[in-house]
């Protein structure tokens, strides 16, 4: 898949651990196939971001996973599951993979698109307001 990359993001990506890269990597080719609008980014000085009319996802690289940030305002639904945590968070929630991990590409892009539909609708906080 070819798209438009960051520097940035291609160097957090790359000192990543092996498994943790491929992690990255199909998250990013995955949030970029969602759209081909979708840009990337590093905000907070070191932490890549997706971006389309305001934030998609962001990829952090922890110990022993890789936590997915959407950013979604808890409206997207999770017909699979794959919310590992932010339940009740009121602006992301996270899908955390571990090595060896399947990453559940058709339901995260699932995710993804919706985000990306919230987005080009004034975002979620304007959603929540409406009546």
């Amino acid at each position: 898949m070819s798209y438009p990359t960051d520097g940035g993001v291609d160097a957090c990506i790359d000192a990543l651990p092996a498994w943790q890269r491929g992690i990255c990597a199909e998250v990013r080719d995955l949030v970029h196939g969602a759209d081909p609008e979708v840009t990337e980014t590093i905000k907070r000085g070191v932490q890549p971001y997706f971006v389309l009319q305001g934030n998609l996802c962001a990829l952090l690289a922890a110990r022993d996973h890789v936590n997915v940030f959407l950013y979604d305002g808890a409206m997207v639904p999770d017909p699979e599951g794959i919310i590992t945590a932010g339940h009740d968070n009121k602006t992301a929630r996270t899908v955390a993979v571990r090595e060896g991990d399947v990453v559940n590409a058709t339901a995260l892009v699932a995710m993804f698109r919706h985000i990306i539909a919230n987005n080009r609708a004034g975002g979620w906080r304007r959603l929540k307001r409406a009546p």
